[in-house]
């Protein structure tokens, strides 16, 4: 996702996203160890997202 995508969502949705990215990420690395992930590309994408979405939660609870 893109940062202006995430920029919309609320502190819920982002953590939301959050647990599901990571859980994703969880099943990626499983996929990766036992050489079945077709798209490595894909483990790139959502540790980006992750740290994105950190990044606006880390910003907005500053604000507060």
């Amino acid at each position: 996702m893109k940062m202006t995508e995430l920029k919309e969502l609320t502190v819920d949705e982002l953590n939301k996203q959050q647990r599901d990215l990571k859980e994703e990420m969880f099943n990626l690395r499983m996929q990766q160890s036992s050489e079945q992930l077709e798209n490595t590309a894909r483990i790139r994408e959502v540790r980006r997202t992750v740290a994105r979405i950190e990044t606006l939660l880390t910003e907005r609870a500053a604000q507060a």
